[in-house]
């Protein structure tokens, strides 16, 4: 179900970024010297006949008004290419300051996938420094392609940025910010997301633009103008973002938005504008293969506002018992998993649905979202750890610890055994148990969701959430969570040589398999009486120091047959 966007905003409980009074720019020391380089070098081209101006473009600006630094730096030139002036630049940084810089390297502009400029890579004083001239564009009628990229005014430059709030500049000669749209500032004190053209031309030029807005918005809380809204929703602006921006540069922006400030508003938003299955999109070679649709993407908003729920405690999205603090205290273990939980609640419409790889494989179909449709790879773990994180969910699901399955062959082991699954704890693909167990939740609670009412049945919501905090309490009451991580007492060559095989083999697996559970079910006894027990237990034939092949399991088997059917005959 679609909302409009002024809905999406009061719905979440976050308030936009605090806004200085004033906006001003106060540069740190580094800053400074980097202005002062910047006019000494357009001076001394000056001296040589070659005239130019340096201007710092776009959100470097845009967040220093707002009182963040930024390290990343776009240098606007006038009459002059990025590169021209970057090999210039670093010369006689080099040469005549004597400091170190970095050698000049060259993006290629693509205009067919609208990267219109070649941009010129530096580094000095610790900065990055991207260098690209001030443009203007001519266009065939036919077509949203440039014909031409030409040298351009400030004022042509900041027409051509997605945003009023990116369109500012600061002048380094001046030390002075300069609004050539006259609507930026504005746009920033107000926090009004707009684009300095007409919203359809902008998105026309560089379609990856809407997902941009969608970004700044939910970054900074701030509201869509409605020709803006009402544009991203126009069919031509989402065919062209379908058929003309990279996957790549699509994912590149939607894990910005999954690591910023608040997903939940970048999904709700995308949902809003009907972007969401242009973003979370599988080709149509591979949608034919799936095994069934996708489930209804309000259920990719109830996980996130789920989640949104439990991380920020004042959003009230239903009533809800406290978590156990065990479920919740893996997620500051590494910067990743907050995005790799978000988008997995994007991906949950996907939850349960395969399709058939190219090599006739059967293959999770949210693996083809990130792979193809996002293109993100393993970057958070994306593409290893949110299958994990899925099957986590459902080997976790409904833990209810007077369940059978916690009882055999003791409750202790029974939920070690679990919590050491590789789906559900694994470093290699950034796979804690807490946190698969707080994925598991969140799925079990979607369940609760009435998407024609948008609320939940928040009876139902705190039942389950009351039986995750009674399996966590009692994982703390058996102590298991300080053997989920533990090696086995014994190592494969202690194995070996307690037992008196010959030499480790597939075997030796299995035993220490066996090994684990037994440490599980003895917490806190020695080594030596693992060892005794290992004996024991090779004695009476429990465990083996053979390799059980195929063809020696069928002759087994053959044997086994043979020998009750010798039985019958002598009945």
């Amino acid at each position: 179900m679609s909302h409009s966007v002024a809905f999406v905003h009061a719905n979440i409980n976050l308030s936009r970024i605090s806004i200085p009074e004033r906006l001003n720019i106060h540069l740190t020391e580094v800053e400074s010297q980097l202005c002062a380089l910047l006019d000494d070098c357009t001076r001394r081209l000056a001296e040589k006949g070659v005239h130019t101006s340096c201007r710092i473009a776009g959100g470097w600006v845009r967040d220093k008004l707002l009182g963040s630094d930024s390290h990343d730096i776009d240098i606007a030139l006038e009459n002059m290419t990025g590169h021209a002036f970057a090999i210039e630049f670093t010369e006689f940084v080099r040469k005549l300051k004597h400091l170190p810089v970095k050698s000049v390297a060259v993006v290629k502009g693509n205009p067919g996938q609208s990267k219109h400029l070649e941009t010129a890579k530096t580094s000095v004083l610790g900065l990055d420094l991207d260098f690209v001239n001030l443009r203007d564009e001519a266009y065939a009628e036919d077509s949203r392609i440039p014909t031409n990229v030409i040298y351009g005014t400030p004022l042509q430059d900041a027409l051509r940025r997605d945003t009023t709030i990116n369109s500012l500049f600061y002048n380094v000669h001046t030390r002075s910010i300069e609004d050539h749209c006259s609507k930026g500032l504005d746009d920033l004190k107000n926090g009004i997301i707009r684009t300095p053209l007409p919203p359809k031309q902008t998105f026309l030029d560089d379609p990856l633009r809407v997902i941009r807005c969608v970004r700044f918005a939910s970054r900074f809380g701030f509201e869509l103008v409605p020709e803006l809204e009402q544009s991203a929703r126009d069919s031509e602006i989402q065919t062209a973002l379908l058929q003309k921006i990279t996957r790549e540069r699509v994912g590149e922006e939607i894990d910005k938005m999954m690591g910023g400030r608040n997903p939940l508003l970048s999904l709700r938003l995308l949902d809003a504008l009907s972007l969401f299955p242009l973003v979370f999109h599988i080709p149509p070679a591979v949608a034919a293969t799936l095994s069934s649709r996708p489930s209804s993407k309000t259920l990719a908003i109830a996980a996130a506002s789920i989640l949104h729920t439990f991380l920020q405690p004042d959003a009230a999205l239903f009533r809800h018992p406290p978590l156990h603090p065990l479920i919740l205290s893996g997620i500051t273990s590494s910067t990743s998993i907050i995005s790799r939980l978000y988008m997995a609640c994007a991906l949950t419409p996907y939850k349960g649905i395969t399709y058939i790889d190219e090599k006739k494989k059967e293959r999770p179909a949210l693996e083809a979202v990130i792979r193809e449709g996002l293109k993100v790879g393993t970057k958070n773990h994306y593409l290893d750890g949110i299958p994990a994180l899925f099957l986590a969910s459902e080997l976790l699901k409904s833990p209810d610890i007077e369940d059978d399955r916690f009882k055999s062959p003791s409750e202790r082991v029974a939920i070690g055994l679990l919590l050491r699954s590789t789906s559900v704890h694994n470093g290699l693909i950034g796979a804690h148990w807490t946190t698969s167990l707080f994925f598991s939740l969140i799925q079990e609670l979607v369940n609760c969701y009435d998407a024609s009412e948008d609320n939940f049945h928040v009876d139902v919501a705190a039942q389950v959430i009351d039986k995750y905090n009674r399996f966590a309490s009692r994982i703390e009451e058996l102590g298991v969570q300080k053997d989920v991580d533990a090696k086995p007492v014994l190592d494969g060559r202690e194995v070996v040589q307690i037992l008196g095989a010959p030499k480790p083999g597939q075997w030796t697996g299995k035993v220490l398999a066996e090994v684990v559970k037994w440490q599980l079910g003895h917490p806190g006894e020695p080594r030596e009486e693992c060892a005794k027990w290992l004996k024991a237990e090779l004695a009476v034939g429990r465990v083996s120091i053979e390799d059980v092949g195929p063809s020696t399991q069928a002759k087994r088997q053959k044997n086994s047959a043979e020998e009750i059917a010798a039985k019958k005959s002598r009945k």
